[in-house]
């Protein structure tokens, strides 16, 4: 098993395997994705002794140093175990209590991007970074005025897109004895959408004009593919082409190519490339991504915890030649804020919006023994050229907050006409 890299901590997804907004650390799977790319292109420290490959056995061994206080934590769990046994009155799980201390050992270090996966868990999250799940293929949130489940987006030949789920269907009951989705609740009813590959979920909606029309489905979950990448020709001025990252993932960087070209054939010729609310993802998703924008030069530089460079990635000489406007706000994390600076070193972009989040640190992941995996942050990331960001955030060029009247709007509702944020990043062309 494969070391994992991440410079990303959370991703909050909308993509549906069934569908719940839900946070998750990112890592790389560098053995697929790093050599395809990049295998020649990085400098500093060698590749499979630091990033890539390896297992816990080959870390340094240290515990002889650490025994003393390795056998305390055992002595007094002991204790507090030996108490448990003697005089709970419950049933206790020894893998649960297992996974429980890890868990604890872990919170108690103080690293608040740090992360302790169950086995389960770690499928899960590999399943994940690949950007593939299980599920029927839609994206969705909560329509907060007829308290349903509101389909956003139909992924392209996912089950959902074959049975002819539409988006916009507002997902009323769930199940064979058409459990109420108003009277399940929003969680309960997602949980009851996800499920293993090939089973199958029943679940009816309501289209058309004032949701009158009433339609069943029968849908067989199969593996989809994420949709990371939403765009469309911006609605007041059809020169500029609208990009949306939700996060950066291995299906990313394709679905950002194929977004440029699609709207490019639609005639525009500027981007608005929206990075707000992305929490951040794979570090070879964005420098792929970053390369396909980027002059010939550094990407990103990585350092150690002694503030030495062990790493650079580069961009090779093709680039994209388009105006662009990236907009942000607080919620704009790691990798996103490593785009976002990146982009603005090499003068290709002005950046709008608000103060980003301010995480410029990298976690790796370890696989351990019985198939579950540990997170630690461990390295230090800058852009090509500016100073780290980290617990400071990127200054956009152009301040602007959001409309207070959009502030409790779902950021998906939110129109091309409402959004006065990319209305002043799509002036920014012009002034």
């Amino acid at each position: 098993m494969q070391k994992k890299i991440s410079i990303g901590a959370i991703v909050v997804a909308v993509l549906l395997s069934c569908i719940a907004t839900f946070m998750v650390s990112y890592v790389v799977l560098q053995n697929k994705f790093e050599e395809k790319y990049f295998a020649s292109q990085t400098d500093g420290a060698d590749e499979e002794d630091t990033e890539n490959g390896g297992t816990p056995s080959d870390v340094e061994d240290n515990t002889a140093d650490r025994s003393e206080f390795i056998n305390k934590i055992a002595e007094k769990l002991s204790i507090v175990d030996k108490y448990y046994r003697n005089y709970y009155i419950g049933e206790m799980d020894d893998q649960i209590l297992m996974d429980s201390v890890i868990a604890g050992y872990v919170a108690g270090t103080g690293d608040k991007f740090a992360a302790y996966y169950t086995a389960d868990a770690f499928e899960q999250f590999m399943n994940e970074i690949e950007g593939e799940t299980v599920g029927i293929g839609i994206s969705a949130i909560f329509n907060t005025d007829y308290k349903l489940i509101e389909v956003l987006s139909v992924n392209p030949d996912s089950p959902a897109d074959k049975a002819g789920v539409m988006p916009g269907d507002l997902i009323a009951t769930i199940g064979e004895e058409k459990a109420s989705v108003v009277e399940l609740g929003y969680y309960p009813a997602i949980n009851m959408i996800r499920g293993e590959i090939g089973t199958e979920v029943v679940f009816s909606v309501l289209r058309g004009k004032d949701y009158t029309e009433s339609v069943d489905f029968r849908i067989i979950r199969d593996r989809v593919i994420s949709q990371s990448v939403l765009y469309h020709v911006y609605g007041p001025d059809s020169s500029v082409g609208y990009i949306k990252v939700t996060g950066f993932d291995q299906q990313t960087p394709q679905q950002f190519v194929d977004a440029v070209n699609a709207l490019k054939k639609s005639g525009c010729d500027k981007l608005a490339i929206d990075m707000r609310y992305n929490p951040g993802g794979e570090l070879i998703s964005v420098v792929t991504v970053l390369d396909f924008l980027l002059p010939e030069g550094p990407i990103v530089r990585i350092f150690d915890a002694s503030g030495e460079e062990v790493k650079r990635y580069n961009s090779e000489r093709t680039e994209l030649d388009m105006p662009m406007v990236i907009l942000v706000n607080d919620s704009t994390a790691s990798a996103a804020e490593l785009f976002t600076s990146a982009v603005r070193d090499y003068d290709k972009a002005l950046v709008v919006g608000t103060t980003t989040y301010g995480k410029g640190c990298m976690q790796t992941t370890l696989p351990l023994d019985d198939e579950s995996a540990l997170t630690i942050t461990y390295r230090m990331y800058s852009p090509p050229y500016s100073d780290n960001y980290h617990e400071i955030g990127i200054v956009p060029d152009v301040i602007v907050e959001l409309d207070e009247a959009l502030a409790n709007k779902n950021i998906y509702k939110i129109t091309d006409e409402e959004d006065n944020q990319l209305a002043a990043a799509v002036a920014t062309f012009y002034n």
